[in-house]
């Protein structure tokens, strides 16, 4: 094993497996943000059913869910649109005003590769390929000095969207068993001459003093089960909630490319809806008195096809629907420019025709959050963007 890997794999086995060091230094802004990526394709006429629609019911078939006041139904937003049964914490935050919803939204990839499609979503260009590095790093190097490290990636890679040259750091549970205090003592003996294990070692049992105090089940992500999202949506919060930790955090959850027996109100995607629930109101609990400041963009590559298919599921599709929650959202509202299910008014006569680009929203975060000007967002976060303009008002004045 090398000097590195060994460093790698010392301390709080919690928080050493990808974590290169958790130095942060005192960011210049109060602001939060966390970008969630919900790989495979997530069906936003499930998870966000405009109920009202009158081609709704016929379009979906089998998995059409009850309107609102029967058993196992749509939880209501504003009388057309609704939340699917098994997202009633966010239904809450809703009604809080912390929620919003926004939906027919897509990037500007129009193909049906996974890929591809995650490819464009982090890049923030118009094709897979056109860049090595993530819009969300390129916002972060604006905003943040070359030293520091404020992003976070909680995973055992750093995604797409957060590579480039602005410094980000990761977090992924080990798989080791965790050592007890007397062998980290006996470690950091050790090694106390050795100016580089030495620091390595102390951020790590700093960063496990801060799992220890959120009481993070590191074991549920460890074994990727109900309680991965959980765990990571825990971690996040509490390392963005620490006065010096860091102010923009990513966070994967894969399982939405559902194909077969996708199911309406039960089955399997209605399963993964409700991890989804648990793991942002765990995110928003862990997040503390930084939630007021906080925004939490959740986001897909694309959507589904709007048509039950032959094998009780759903194919790829091209608009999904979106969240945007926190203190700092102006929620309980849907945004969209809804261009109906009839088939005449679908793209390529399948799917829910995409009308709001979400570099759009990505822009407006970026830019009412952390003040970065149009300029730059046109030029250097978002390149040749200047035609999308960014989506106002969607944060609290």
């Amino acid at each position: 094993m090398d000097r590195r890997r060994f460093i790698s794999t010392l301390g709080h086995g919690v928080l050493l497996a990808a974590c290169p060091g958790l130095s942060f230094a005192r960011a210049d802004t109060d602001s939060r943000l966390v970008l969630v990526i919900l790989r495979g394709g997530l069906d936003g006429l499930a998870a966000v059913p405009p109920y009202a629609d009158p081609g709704y019911a016929p379009a979906r078939g089998s998995l059409v869910l009850p309107a609102p006041g029967s058993s196992a139904s749509v939880l209501d937003l504003d009388g057309f649109f609704g939340l699917h049964p098994s997202l009633p914490k966010l239904h809450q935050r809703y009604r809080n005003g912390e929620l919003a919803v926004l939906h027919a939204v897509a990037t500007p990839y129009r193909e049906r590769s996974h890929f591809d499609a995650q490819d464009v979503l982090e890049n923030g260009m118009t094709a897979a390929g056109a860049r090595r590095d993530g819009w969300l790093n390129r916002a972060l190097a604006q905003l943040s000095p070359a030293s520091s490290d404020a992003g976070i990636a909680l995973g055992t890679t750093v995604p797409l969207s957060l590579r480039g040259p602005a410094p980000v750091t990761s977090w992924a549970p080990s798989r080791l068993p965790d050592p007890d205090d007397d062998t980290l003592e006996r470690i950091a003996m050790m090694y106390a001459n050795d100016a580089l294990l030495a620091e390595r070692l102390q951020e790590a049992r700093e960063a496990g003093r801060i799992a220890e105090a959120g009481g993070m089940d590191v074991h549920g992500a460890r074994r990727g089960g109900p309680g991965a999202l959980n765990t990571l949506a825990q971690a996040a919060g509490r390392f963005l909630a620490a006065p010096d930790g860091p102010r923009v955090a990513v966070l994967e959850a894969g399982g939405w490319d559902t194909h077969a027996n996708q199911g309406a109100a039960t089955g399997a995607l209605a399963r993964r809806l409700a991890g989804l629930d648990a793991g942002l109101d765990q995110l928003a609990l862990s997040l503390a008195d930084a939630w007021q400041h906080s925004v939490v963009i959740v986001v897909t590559e694309f959507g589904r096809t709007v048509a039950v298919n032959g094998t009780g599921g759903t194919d790829h599709g091209t608009a999904a629907a979106a969240f945007l929650l926190g203190g700092a959202v102006a929620g309980k509202r849907v945004l969209a420019d809804w261009p109906g299910l009839s088939k005449k008014d679908r793209y390529q006569g399948r799917d829910l025709r995409p009308t709001t680009d979400l570099r759009a929203i990505f822009k407006g975060v970026l830019q009412d959050h952390f003040g970065l000007s149009r300029r730059v967002l046109d030029r250097d976060v978002f390149p040749d963007s200047a035609a999308v303009q960014p989506a106002g008002g969607l944060l609290r004045s």
